[in-house]
């Protein structure tokens, strides 16, 4: 956004210089990028003394003039007609770059040398007559520049706006800014038309040449129109051309430029239409059809799209809905009837249409960002006022002001001691509300501690008591709040216990030799077939995305187990046989349609290959059920959570995994998870052949169960003794029973307890089979003795006989 410093003055006084103008925008949240002088293109032009003029020997409009310019005397050849002796003027020198992107080059004309230009005011674009050349003031020191010399001066700072300040894309909008940092008032423009009062000599009014439809509100809330007719379209007076060229705009003609003008006044883009050449002298706002195209005044045929917003008159689209109008209906020298529109359109669909068409224009860039709802009738009245007095025009009486979806006032409540604390500011309620005042936002107490905010419209950033929060901070300083440490309590805080643990399991994983695998959480639908689940199983609560990237990515995953199948597949179709991964995270149930899905993280593991990798000291045997059990049990045990089971319970099942070779994991009366092996119905659509075992723990589950305290044991002093126990039991009777009966009976010398052998066949009999325990004795006191070791593990041994209807082998 370029301001002009001229132009921001006539509607603030700016009091302070250009510097410190610049720091204050800064500081103030509108960040300055460049700071210039608009003239300095005029350093290559001097004033000069035409010393004589004499005629051109080969041209008889042409004159040779010797002109001195302070250091040294010219030849320019001039054709200009009020060229004297004596007088000065602007000489302009090789090298001069003019408005219009013009080099001027040291030459000959017509066989006489020119070192130099004598220049008029357009030439130089410092005022309207092209006609002849400039002549100076007498008194004007010669060789001097020429912007010293008429005292031109207009510095133009470039802003650097974020999007969310679209209330700064125009002039009045900075000197809003700048009336704020200098405790001044802003003045504006004065606009005398009033919508209830027709100032036409005709009783005929607006509505009785025209009508506007909207037939999509949503996406045009408010459109107003005014009428001129009997105007003449001509250049614009110079002021104009110059407020416009002070801000890299190029003056067209003196309706449009009135419509720019205005735009960088009040930021609220316009567009005039020849009014004779709408169809039926009608406006209709619609969106396109499907397959329409429309030219643009840029010559170019654009193919639109169903969610465009069009302009349109009685028959066909004359401009796209806030970018650009189109060739069908564009002032030119002909036009004498003007019909004026000013409209709010929703960013949003400008935003879409500007970036699918390409097409990026002054007006679009204010739109798609939001333009005050409620300005659009004042800065129509203002274009108005200006075409009646620049033009010639007469104003039709009336105006149209479409507006079927009013955008209503918001109000904030800002409560002042939340705002001190985020801040780290001690401003009082009556401080925040004289900032928030300055910017023209309406300010009512709200208790004693809190103040009610209703943001003007043309705020349309500010829609919370965070935004408030911002302002405050801004206009009260950046720089004014003051420097403070963090406060950094003496107690150690340890991190969240999920974060703490979910690294203690991912070093633990890796240390049993497990890679992890990260995949993505996006699945095909068909995966949880896949499983096999059942019909009730909550895992069919599927999430689905709404806007998938393909087929294979359109629902959120409620297992960890398909991906770890695909990362299966990518290593066995590279030949990679022996693999052992494993996956921390979230999946994801639904919770209805119209709220956030449930999220819980599992650990899940893969197994499949040998057991050990080829070597010449191990065989090649297949890994199986017990070797994934035993990673699980493992990691359990190092998290040291207790009362881990690990059951064949009936009442929890699961399909996909094969009957006999699963067990269910529970802590205490709590299932965590399972582990087992993969059947093979679920391998097949993976196209895997390859035997797998998987793990599931819910951590969601597992965290509370993982104590806080670690404890620490002693190494112990005196020396254990084992004994073997062998029994006969039935074949149905788990030895996880006898494991937990053992832990149970209470006798302090026990120390550990391990089963190492389980055998079935002869010579044990059909329906029983022989299982084999090792118990570790010891004291903490006192070194045991073998006796009463035997008569410990005798009286262990009669009690697992009588509780589990067992024999001693023969």
């Amino acid at each position: 956004m370029k301001v002009s410093l001229s132009w921001l003055n006539e509607y603030v006084s700016v009091d302070m210089d250009v510097s410190a103008l610049a720091d204050a925008l800064t500081m103030a949240g509108l960040e300055v990028d460049t700071v210039t002088d608009r003239y300095e293109y005029l350093r290559n032009v001097l004033t000069g003394r035409v010393l004589s003029v004499s005629s051109h020997p080969n041209a008889d409009k042409l004159k040779i003039c010797k002109v001195d310019i302070g250091e040294n005397v010219i030849s320019v050849v001039c054709g200009a007609p009020n060229v004297r002796k004596d007088s000065i003027g602007a000489v302009a020198l090789p090298g001069m770059v003019f408005p219009d992107g013009r080099v001027l080059e040291k030459g000959v004309i017509r066989g006489e040398e020119s070192e130099g230009m004598l220049c008029s005011e357009t030439e130089l674009g410092i005022g309207p007559d092209a006609s002849e050349i400039m002549v100076l003031n007498s008194n004007i020191s010669v060789g001097i520049h020429l912007a010293e010399a008429l005292n031109l001066s207009d510095t133009v700072i470039e802003i650097d706006l974020t999007p969310n300040r679209p209330d700064c894309l125009s002039i009045i909008g900075i000197a809003r800014e700048v009336a704020v940092f200098q405790g001044t008032t802003i003045t504006y423009p004065d606009i005398p038309i009033s919508d209830s009062d027709p100032i036409s000599d005709s009783d005929r009014t607006i509505l009785d040449y025209t009508s506007v439809t909207i037939d999509d509100p949503e996406r045009c809330p408010r459109y107003a129109a005014k009428l001129v007719f009997d105007i003449t379209v001509a250049p614009s007076p110079f002021w104009l051309q110059d407020r416009l060229m002070s801000v890299g705009l190029r003056p067209v003609n003196n309706i449009v430029d009135i419509t720019n003008f205005v735009m960088m006044e009040t930021g609220q883009p316009l567009h005039a239409f020849d009014f004779d050449r709408l169809s039926e002298n009608r406006i209709v706002v619609r969106c396109a059809d499907k397959g329409e195209t429309f030219t643009t005044l840029d010559q170019k045929e654009r193919a639109l799209t169903t969610n465009m917003l069009m302009i349109c008159d009685g028959k066909k689209p004359v401009a796209l809905a806030g970018i650009m109008g189109g060739m069908n209906s564009e002032i030119d020298d002909s036009t004498t009837r003007v019909f004026l529109e000013s409209a709010y359109f929703d960013p949003v669909c400008i935003r879409k249409t500007s970036k699918k068409l390409s097409l990026n224009t002054d007006a679009s860039h204010r739109f798609e960002r939001g333009v005050d709802p409620a300005g659009t009738v004042a800065a129509m009245n203002r274009a108005a006022q200006l075409m009646a007095e620049m033009a010639g025009g007469r104003l039709i009486g009336g105006s149209i002001d479409n507006h079927p979806a009013p955008i209503c006032a918001k109000k904030i409540i800002l409560d002042v001691k939340q705002t001190n604390n985020r801040l780290g500011t001690d401003l009082n309620r009556y401080e925040m509300s004289k900032y928030l005042k300055s910017i023209e936002f309406t300010v009512e107490d709200q208790g004693d501690t809190s103040l009610s905010v209703v943001p003007p419209f043309f705020r349309v950033d500010v829609s919370r008591p965070e935004d408030l929060m911002e302002e405050v901070a801004r206009l009260s300083g950046y720089n004014n709040i003051p420097t403070t440490f963090p406060h950094i309590p003496a107690e150690v805080r340890l991190p969240v216990k999920l974060l703490r643990e979910r690294g203690r399991i991912r070093n633990l994983m890796t240390g049993f030799g497990y890679t992890e695998v990260v995949n993505y959480s996006f699945i095909h639908p068909s995966f949880c077939d896949n499983l096999q689940l059942n019909e009730d199983d909550s895992r069919r609560n599927v999430v689905e995305i709404l806007n998938p990237l393909t087929e294979d990515q359109a629902v959120l995953r409620t297992s960890l187990i398909p991906g770890l199948l695909k990362t299966m597949h990518h290593n066995t179709s590279h030949q990679i046989k022996n693999i052992r991964i494993f996956e921390i995270g979230k999946t994801f149930f639904s919770s209805g349609k119209d709220n956030q899905p449930d999220e819980v993280e599992f650990l899940s593991g893969l197994l499949t290959g040998s057991r050990f990798d080829l070597s010449w000291h191990f065989s090649e045997t297949e890994c199986d059920f017990y070797d994934i059990k035993g990673v699980v049990e493992e990691l359990l045990n190092s998290l040291r959570v207790d009362n881990i089971k690990f059951t064949s319970r009936s009442d929890v099942s699961l399909d996909y995994t094969l009957p006999g070779h699963t067990a269910q994991i529970f802590a205490g009366e709590e299932r965590i998870g399972q582990v087992g092996r993969l059947h093979p119905r679920v391998l097949k659509p993976f196209d895997l052949k390859q035997t797998a075992y998987i793990f599931e723990i819910n951590l969601d589950s597992l965290i509370p169960h993982i104590p806080d305290t670690k404890f620490s044991k002693s190494v112990p002093r005196f020396p254990f003794i084992s004994r073997d126990i062998t029994i006969i039991i039935d074949k149905d009777t788990e030895s996880r029973n006898i494991l937990e009966y053992l832990d149970n009976i209470g006798e302090q010398l026990v120390e550990g307890i391990h089963l190492f052998d389980v055998y079935e066949g002869k010579p044990v009999s059909a329906g029983k089979k022989s299982i084999s325990f090792r118990i570790i004795y010891r004291s903490p006191d006192q070194t045991l003795e073998d006796e009463q070791v035997n008569s410990i593990h005798h009286a262990i041994t009669g009690r697992l006989i009588d509780e589990f209807h067992a024999t001693l082998p023969a």
